[in-house]
């Protein structure tokens, strides 16, 4: 079976705000929202670069704070006229639409309805998350009618390769396909992550290629990507291994309950691969069951998979299920303790 991408209204809204840039036509009302704030920050200076003439940001430029912000001020600073440029731009941010009473979200219907032509406003969400609520039928409208939403997501990984390419060049490297997707997996499929991390790995690395080997020694992985090598130090029998990389994710605080949501998230994963195999289905149906980005994650799973059965997947999923409802239920559960053991009756159950 064939891996599709899948499309959406939030797909289609990122690329007609790329058309609209390219083209000079940007709208009068957008919402910047999602995880990738690497890809948000960019397309926002796009836009500011492309409305607001250098030096005149102080008559064109405005920046709302969305906490006790009130809708009549929002309207005042819109209808300011632009000085020698066409329009103005003015990002208003944090101010969540859904939780106005009901007075403010009458005139903000009216506020979207009637946007000075002159004027673009991006409402940017970054430390509240944006909720649209549907039971709100006329603002709801008023948004979807006359707002842009723009959701930045992480990028298809063909396309974060390329980019990571192209940063690694700029450090004077270079850097492979695999090598590019060995370092998605280790530090996560996020721009805003993974520019510090090229950083460090470029002045690092001696030679021109980045290898593994560079990106081991001074990356910072992710919780996915230590709780896989935990998971595959188990499936090894190695469990000095496993204690080891459960010792070194607590030295950096991570809570308990978050390694043991995450272990049995990938051991679930790993239950799936383990199906596949034995009903003969191959790495891009894990890619569609997992909405996984790339096969690289795929063909790991199916590698860790080989090394056991489907009764032990399923064992071990239930045991970290038992966990987890015993650390959220008890009082006075050891949780690094019940966690280390639950390691020793994972590595017991392979033998």
């Amino acid at each position: 079976m064939a891996y599709a991408k899948k499309t959406s209204k939030a797909n289609e809204a990122f690329q007609k705000l790329k058309n609209d840039l390219a083209a000079g036509t940007a709208g009068n009302a957008y919402i910047f929202y999602g995880e990738e704030t690497y890809l948000r920050e960019y397309y926002l200076k796009e836009l500011r670069k492309k409305l607001v003439p250098a030096g005149f940001e102080e008559f064109n430029y405005h920046t709302l704070e969305g906490k006790d912000l009130t809708v009549q001020t929002l309207a005042e600073t819109a209808e300011a006229m632009p000085m020698m440029a066409e329009r103005t731009l003015i990002v208003v941010s944090d101010f969540d639409l859904f939780k106005l009473n009901e007075e403010q979200r009458e005139k903000l219907i009216a506020f979207l309805e009637d946007v000075p032509p002159y004027c673009c406003v991006v409402f940017l969400y970054d430390t509240v998350e944006y909720k649209p609520n549907r039971t709100m039928k006329k603002l709801y409208k008023a948004v979807t009618d006359h707002v842009e939403a723009v959701e930045f997501r992480p990028a298809d990984n063909s396309d974060l390769v390329v980019w990571i390419a192209r940063r690694f060049k700029a450090l004077g490297k270079e850097i492979d396909r695999q090598t590019a997707e060995y370092l998605i997996f280790t530090c996560g499929g996020l721009m805003t992550g993974l520019v510090p991390e090229i950083a460090k790995i470029g002045a690092y690395a001696k030679g021109r290629a980045i290898t593994q080997k560079d990106i081991d020694a001074v990356a910072d992985p992710v919780l996915s990507a230590e709780v896989f090598r935990l998971s595959d130090a188990v499936l090894q029998g190695n469990y000095d291994g496993a204690a080891r990389i459960l010792g070194d994710l607590l030295k950096m605080q991570t809570e308990p309950i978050m390694i043991l949501a995450a272990l049995g998230s990938q051991l679930r994963r790993i239950y799936t691969a383990r199906m596949a195999i034995d009903s003969g289905k191959d790495k891009y149906w894990l890619m569609e069951l997992w909405e996984m980005k790339s096969d690289y994650p795929a063909k790991l799973l199916l590698s860790a998979a080989k090394k056991t059965t489907a009764a032990w997947c399923a064992d071990a999923v239930q045991m970290c299920q038992v966990l987890d409802r015993r650390m959220k239920s008890e009082k006075g559960v050891d949780a690094v303790g019940e966690l280390k053991l639950l390691l020793v009756r994972l590595g017991a159950q392979r033998r």
